[in-house]
């Protein structure tokens, strides 16, 4: 499904995101290592055993929220958007461990019409991400510059 025009965003909306994506060892291993994070608990399995409250491993929440974001692309601003203009209030109430399926759920908080750029409209987006069990793991608000179809 491609992105929706700023027309078509509807305040108090909530798009459930069809695709899925469960999270391997290796994305966690090469998105630390790939950012120069030098974390023990993303790269170290036997420290984490021995100190960590969770004895194993937690996926990157960087990785999470890139991953969290990229799940809605399709669903709300491929091809529409200009550009990200932020992410905001990002939390992370769970962490996400190797073998965690997530799926992504969009929330319409805002819109406006842009003051300096006719035919396009600023759009609050709140994500949130669920895994396997329905249980909250990351969520934040991300404002975004989209096309007007009238612009287009």
């Amino acid at each position: 499904m491609a992105g929706l025009y700023y027309e078509e965003l509807r305040i108090g909306a909530v798009i459930q995101h069809g695709v899925r994506r469960t999270v391997i060892e290796a994305d966690n291993v090469w998105f630390t290592t790939a950012t120069c994070n030098p974390a023990a608990i993303h790269l170290d399995e036997d420290y984490c055993r021995q100190h960590s409250e969770f004895k194993q491993r937690i996926v990157n929440s960087a990785f999470t929220l890139g991953l969290m974001i990229g799940l809605s692309v399709g669903d709300t601003t491929l091809g529409t958007t200009v550009g990200n203009l932020g992410f905001e209030e990002a939390r992370f109430p769970r962490p996400v461990f190797h073998g965690d399926t997530l799926r992504a759920e969009t929330e319409v908080l805002e819109k406006r019409e842009s003051k300096s750029r006719p035919n396009q409209g600023i759009v609050t987006f709140l994500h949130r991400a669920f895994n396997q069990k329905n249980e909250l793991v990351a969520q934040c608000r991300r404002p975004a510059l989209m096309l007007m179809k009238a612009g287009v």
